[in-house]
Formats: C-alpha cells, sequence, structure tokens
C-alpha cells in the first residue's frame, strides 16, 4: 500500500478520515497504473510504490534529501554483456579473422557481419541492412543510398544530434531546420512550408526513445514525392504501431555507440526494403563494390550500378559478434526499461496538473525518458535543481544540440571554403539562428528530463518517485 508523506497530500487531506484517504489513494494508484501500462506499452511489477518519506522542506532549502547518495543512471546495453559477447569476441580472436569479408573464403567460419546485417534486418522488418561503423557513417550512407547531393535540400529537425546536420553537409547538400513539438520530434505541421523543388528529403529524427508522428509525416513525403530517412539512433527496437521504427520510411539508420539501447561501444547499421537504395548504400560503404557472395547473394536480384566511386565505413567482425548478442537482449532490455518507466509514470500521474512529454504513439516507445513540463527555464532549472539536491539526477533534454544556435552552424561553415551547400541561392540565402527555431527553444527550455535505467532497482524506482511527487510539490505547486 502506497503511503503518501504529509506534504504530496491535499491541503484539506488532514479533514479526512486516514483510512478512506489511503483507500482513496491506493484506488488512484491503481489506475495510473492502468493509465501508464496503456501509455507505454509495459506492465508495471506490482506492489512496487513510492515509499513513506519524512515531511519537509526540499533538500535544496536544507531538508533531508531523499536519498544518500546521487542516483545515475548507467547505458543500458553493457550492463547485460555476459558469456554471449564473449564468446563471439573470442570467436574472432581464435580465427584470426577479423576483416568482414575473410570468413567468405574460410569453409566453417559463418561470417559474423553478414549474419548480423540478415539478423538485424529480420528484427527490424526489412528486406535488407548494411553494419557500418557508426551513427554517423550509417546517416552518410543512406543519404548516399538515396542519391543525394549537390543543390539538394534535406529538412530535418532543429533539435537533433551534430551528425544529421554534418551528413547533409558531407554531401554538399543544404541542411533546413523544422520546429519539433511537445514530443520533442519533428513538427509535422512545420515541414511543408519548409518544401521547395530542391527538397528530397525529409530526415525524421526518433528522439530519446519516442517516434515521431509517422501517420502525419508520410502523407506530407508521399504529396510532394520526398523520401523519408528515419534516424533510430536515439530509439533502437522502438515501435511506431505495428512496425518498427526504421521500416517505414524508405530507409532508416541506427548508432550502437555506447550510449544507445544496443551496443558495441562504436557500429551503426543501415536498412531499407528498397534494393536500389540498398545497393547504392552497399556500393559507398564498400569502395564502389557489391561483393558476392555476400551483400550481392542478399540482393537477390541482378545489380543495377556498376562498381562506382565509395569510401570505407564497412563494419568489422568484432563489433558484428557483440552486435549479434547484444541483438538477441535487445527486446528485453527494451522490457525492462519499459517496466522502470511505466512505474514511476504509474506513481506520478495523480500529481495535480502535472504534463507530461507529448506521445505521438501510445505505446512503442524505448522507456529511457520521462519528460515533465514546466512554465518556462526559470522553474524547469530549479525543477533541475532540487532534483539533484534530492540525490535523483535529472536535467534538460540531452542527447542532441539546438543546432540552428551553435556558432559554427549559425555562420553556415562548410568543410572548406566554398563549400557547395552554402555556394547555391538557396544556400547563400539560408539563414540560421534563434530566429529560425523559436518554438523549438521554448520548448527544451521547459522540460525536466529524468532518465531511466534498466537495471534500477525497486529501491531505485522509489526513490525516483519520492524525489518527483517531493519537488513537484514543492517547486510547481509550493
Amino acid at each position: 500500500m502506497a503511503i503518501l508523506s504529509e506534504p504530496e497530500q491535499h491541503r484539506d487531506s488532514r479533514s479526512i478520515n486516514r483510512r478512506k484517504f489511503l483507500a482513496a489513494t491506493t484506488g488512484l494508484a491503481a489506475a495510473s497504473i492502468l493509465a501508464s501500462s496503456n501509455a507505454t506499452g509495459a506492465t508495471p511489477a506490482p506492489g512496487v510504490m513510492s515509499p513513506p518519506h519524512p515531511a519537509g522542506p526540499l533538500a535544496l532549502e536544507g531538508g533531508t534529501p531523499v536519498r544518500s547518495t546521487m542516483l545515475h543512471s548507467k547505458n543500458p546495453g553493457p550492463q547485460y554483456y555476459d558469456d554471449e559477447e564473449r564468446r563471439e569476441v573470442l570467436d574472432v580472436l581464435e580465427s584470426r579473422s577479423p576483416f568482414r569479408w575473410d570468413r567468405f573464403d574460410k569453409p566453417g567460419l559463418p561470417p559474423k557481419t553478414i549474419n548480423f546485417e540478415k539478423e538485424f534486418a529480420a528484427h527490424q522488418g526489412t528486406r535488407y541492412c548494411v553494419g557500418v561503423t557508426s551513427g554517423t557513417a550509417a546517416l552518410i550512407t543512406a543519404l548516399a543510398g538515396l542519391g543525394i547531393g549537390p543543390g539538394d535540400e534535406v529538412i530535418l529537425p532543429a533539435w537533433t544530434w551534430y551528425a544529421c546536420y554534418d551528413a547533409i553537409l558531407v554531401h554538399g547538400a543544404l541542411p533546413v531546420f523544422a520546429e519539433i513539438d511537445r514530443s520533442m520530434d519533428i513538427d509535422p505541421t512545420d515541414i511543408e512550408r519548409h518544401i521547395t523543388p530542391n527538397t528530397k528529403v525529409i530526415m525524421v529524427v526518433h528522439i530519446q526513445g519516442e517516434p515521431a508522428d509517422l501517420d502525419a509525416i508520410m502523407p506530407i513525403a508521399k504529396k510532394h514525392n520526398l523520401k523519408v530517412l528515419e534516424d533510430c539512433a536515439q530509439c533502437v527496437g522502438a515501435s511506431h504501431r505495428d512496425r518498427r521504427v526504421g521500416s517505414i520510411g524508405d530507409v532508416g539508420i541506427y548508432s550502437f555507440q555506447e550510449s544507445k539501447t544496443i551496443t558495441a561501444g562504436e557500429g551503426g547499421a543501415v536498412v531499407s526494403s528498397d534494393p536500389l537504395i540498398f545497393e547504392r548504400a552497399v556500393r559507398f560503404h564498400d569502395v564502389g563494390m557489391l561483393r558476392n557472395p555476400g551483400h550481392g547473394e542478399m540482393l537477390g536480384q541482378p545489380p543495377r550500378l556498376k562498381q562506382t566511386v565509395g569510401i570505407n565505413l564497412r563494419m568489422n567482425e568484432f563489433t558484428a559478434g557483440v552486435m549479434r548478442a547484444q541483438v538477441r537482449k535487445l527486446d528485453r532490455i527494451l522490457a525492462d526499461q519499459r517496466d522502470k518507466q511505466a512505474r514511476v509514470l504509474a506513481r506520478i500521474a495523480d500529481l495535480p496538473g502535472i504534463t507530461l512529454r507529448k506521445k505521438n504513439v501510445p505505446t512503442g516507445g524505448t522507456g529511457s525518458r520521462i519528460l515533465i513540463w514546466t512554465s518556462g527555464k526559470e522553474q524547469c532549472d530549479r525543477f533541475i535543481a532540487a532534483m539533484k539536491a534530492e540525490n535523483v539526477n535529472a536535467g534538460h533534454s540531452g542527447g542532441s544540440a539546438l543546432l540552428p544556435t551553435v556558432p559554427h552552424i549559425e555562420a553556415k561553415v562548410g568543410l572548406e571554403e566554398g563549400w557547395p551547400s552554402f555556394s547555391t541561392p538557396a544556400g547563400k540565402a539560408m539563414t540560421y539562428g534563434a530566429a529560425c527555431c523559436p518554438k523549438t527553444l521554448e520548448i527544451w527550455d521547459r522540460y525536466v528530463e529524468l532518465y531511466m535505467d534498466p537495471k534500477y532497482s525497486d529501491q531505485d524506482v522509489n526513490d525516483i518517485i519520492a524525489a518527483v511527487r517531493k519537488v513537484y510539490l514543492g517547486v510547481m505547486k509550493g
């Protein structure tokens, strides 16, 4: 049974019979758990509710903190390393064949990278997958697969990681920033005003574990004959309704950098069900070649292109081995992470007036974050400081940057003077800076972010709940 501390009760609760009050709050908690389960796709563990904490002022104001030591989250993937990853790495060491194409010449040595690509494509629901060296490499390769070059324009959200912008610039194309909405993903209502005859791609970034609104975006792309690139670097394994993110647009990318859901330290993947996009991507990432057996066999039809210019972004066998083990654990990691998120959401849902991050789909997110809406930067900063004083880590939304306001981006610095991205009339006319994304800046200023660790203990979960309730009522309603 949940017992709420006095500051967590409504001001008139002392006049209510204690038994009735507790019965009411327990019923409310049960309703909140059901609502959270429906919202996150995870069923909270029964009986794990916030423990009693003594009444008193916020730790920020001299009160006793909820915890005696700071609660930090850890990156999910490495916490699940075990003998499976160890066996994969040792197998490569003992074979002395770390290059992805070596094993095709050595009978009895299954090729790890090609097998990873097949397994990951099957998991994500696509026909093809190309393993690469990083999420950034995946973005560059995906844009090559789409045939993007100088004079082309790519629409992307103003709140995302540098790699999205950089990958567009590498191809000499022009980045065009659109606003985000309160889901922290690209705002579908702000896309069409940026479309010109030179627009070729909408880069949809699924930020911080929550899918973007593809129900609204895909019809816009179809209407204007545009390609959709799904950046799933921060959303590996998530779903948009009944399909995995990355499988809905024309091409999807993933990052396996250490902070992502599954990881080999670095690594990335490009997925598609379009054979031409796949062939272009394969050739670009492997010095212009389509090797057979291997990717030529995976293509499953005669190649449409001849050898062309490419670079080397190939995944190696060590990375592929670790990633094969991690992919097999992906659904378990997501279930654990969603469970922690659901349990916290269930026990804060009754806070008066609380507003959480907008969800574009009710279920399917990775459960990696909880975002709480505040009245503005001043209240947001105070909420964050108060949470940290209670020894529960919190912050502004992280993992990305407000790109149009970054000095070198605002100044339109290319890879060298006269870079094609900013040499066209549209490139010369393009202006970045705060003026191009005021809505994005306001939204970012107002969200408090809590980090969900799939390995949090029951006590950790309870401490997060207790700290949020205490701080929310002290800062937002105090």
